[in-house]
């Protein structure tokens, strides 16, 4: 006789070994066992799908996961460059600011930027414009090493946000709305698609390494907000080893580690039985195992002896204005071939001359940082085509908002303030199509002119690249489904092969 009558909800039950029968035992053993074999099958034959209708996925949150549909790319690279990159300076040549140069904007409303006090009249770009490549594009002096490669890019000029401070700003380029609590696009993408390593984060960011600090409002940039977190980034840290606590402590031999190891998890498995829904309890038993098979691969994958010496320098290594932003590039690539989903690389830190703020001397500061960055990035897409990799990485340029075409005055040299009326950003490889422009801004670089871009349509772009569809890729919080972007956005399919 059953010594329960409630079942294994009632009171009285004790869920522990000593109460459970015999057929509970080996039901209990049985299919556990099975279903970590069984999972590890799937996951090698790459069969795990995102539909997950055995239950296995929550072995592994990680775990490689088949897109909803044939994706035109496997893996992203963002490069972010922070603080506001001014599109009339770098990639959208304005001629017409050079004529009204001087003058004053006719209704402009001084509020569009962060300081209405400093106000000037129309600033000409202060650098030369050229075609570069075969489709003649327009391309500043900035740029001469990525100049070679417009070719292969998809530039969209018609791009706004909702903000012109950096916080909500930032916060609207990465997670689609300009507030905090929401999960970033490289949590969102690594939780519809997992990774492809089993020993490397699957998201990982590298942040300015100049110590010019985090971009403005730090790590929730790149948090997993309601996903579990364990699809958030990782951020390699900028001195020292690049994650913390990557050795094992030298009185700690490997056998004792991996029986320590094992024995967390089985405490935690036995815990998870019982709370089968709590995502949390998933990510930590992940976030372990994956801590212990990073001590053998994260440091090779951050070797940078190991590329050659030519490698080294197409990146620049042996430039010091570049070579902090070259390696950080070279580290992306290595990463990127070894299964880790998506990385994102931050240049510029805090704010003003400490990033593409260029509120003072618009000349000297992008100057400065185009520098740092042209010829690593250059370097990457020349790497990531010569390795047969561009074909299937999705590359991404650009920050949080532009620059007005009005000269914000009150220092020695002019710069420009903010302006989330308009901005360009391009993307290469992952099935974009090369050599096109989509969109553009008006005649000074104020407003969108034609064809609007709102950040979810790029979004929505970004993930169909990626084999998912936007309004599809879905999470349940607070008793509704969640999406990247939110109710709205489009693909623009103008720019998809």
């Amino acid at each position: 006789m059953n010594p329960n009558p409630y079942g294994h909800c009632g009171p009285g039950y004790h869920d522990t070994p000593a109460s459970m029968t015999r057929r509970e035992l080996l039901k209990k053993c049985g299919l556990g066992l099975g279903m970590i074999g069984l999972s590890s099958l799937l996951q090698k034959e790459g069969l795990l799908s995102g539909a997950d209708p055995l239950g296995v996925q929550a072995l592994s949150p990680m775990a490689a996961k088949v897109p909803q549909f044939p994706a035109k790319a496997k893996r992203v690279i963002w490069l972010f460059i922070n603080g506001g990159p001014s599109h009339m300076d770098t990639w959208e040549y304005k001629p017409v600011l050079a004529k009204y140069h001087g003058k004053n904007l006719e209704g402009f409303d001084k509020y569009t930027g962060f300081f209405s006090k400093e106000v000037g009249s129309i600033m000409q770009s202060p650098f030369a414009f050229a075609p570069r490549g075969e489709s003649g594009k327009m391309v500043s002096e900035l740029f001469p090493h990525l100049g070679e490669h417009v070719d292969k890019m998809a530039f969209i000029h018609s791009l706004y946000s909702e903000s012109n401070n950096h916080s909500p700003a930032l916060f609207m380029m990465n997670s689609g709305l300009p507030r905090t609590g929401f999960p970033s696009l490289g949590s969102w993408v690594t939780y519809g698609l997992g990774s492809e390593s089993e020993d490397l984060p699957g998201f990982v960011v590298m942040s300015d390494p100049l110590d010019r600090g985090l971009p403005k409002g730090g790590r929730i940039n790149w948090s997993s907000g309601f996903l579990p977190s364990v699809y958030q980034g990782t951020l390699l840290r900028q001195k020292g080893d690049p994650i913390l606590n990557l050795r094992r402590p030298e009185k700690l031999s490997e056998n004792q580690q991996r029986a320590q190891l094992d024995l967390i998890q089985q405490l935690n498995r036995y815990d998870q039985e019982k709370r089968s829904n709590e995502a949390e309890l998933a990510a930590r038993i992940e976030s372990f195992e994956l801590a212990y098979r990073m001590q053998t691969a994260a440091p090779e994958a951050f070797d940078l002896n190991a590329e050659s010496e030519s490698t080294q320098e197409l990146y620049g290594l042996s430039d010091e204005r570049c070579s902090h932003f070259g390696r950080q590039c070279l580290i992306g690539r290595r990463l990127l071939e070894r299964g880790t989903r998506f990385v994102q690389i931050y240049s510029g830190g805090m704010e003003n001359q400490r990033a593409w703020d260029g509120h003072k001397d618009i000349k000297g500061n992008h100057s400065q940082f185009a520098g740092e960055t042209d010829k690593p990035i250059a370097g990457l897409l020349t790497d990531l085509e010569q390795r047969g990799l561009l074909d299937d990485t999705l590359v991404i340029w650009g920050g949080e908002f532009g620059r007005l075409p009005v000269a914000q005055v009150g220092s020695l040299k002019p710069g420009r303030d903010h302006n989330p009326h308009a901005m360009t950003v391009w993307m290469a490889g992952g099935g974009v199509k090369p050599g096109v422009s989509y969109g553009a801004s008006d005649e000074l670089g104020h407003k969108v002119g034609n064809d609007p871009v709102h950040i979810n349509d790029l979004h929505a772009t970004i993930l169909h690249l990626l084999g998912m569809d936007h309004e599809k890729l879905t999470y349940r919080h607070n008793g509704r489904d969640f999406r990247l972007t939110d109710v709205a956005g489009d693909v623009i399919r103008e720019i998809v092969t």
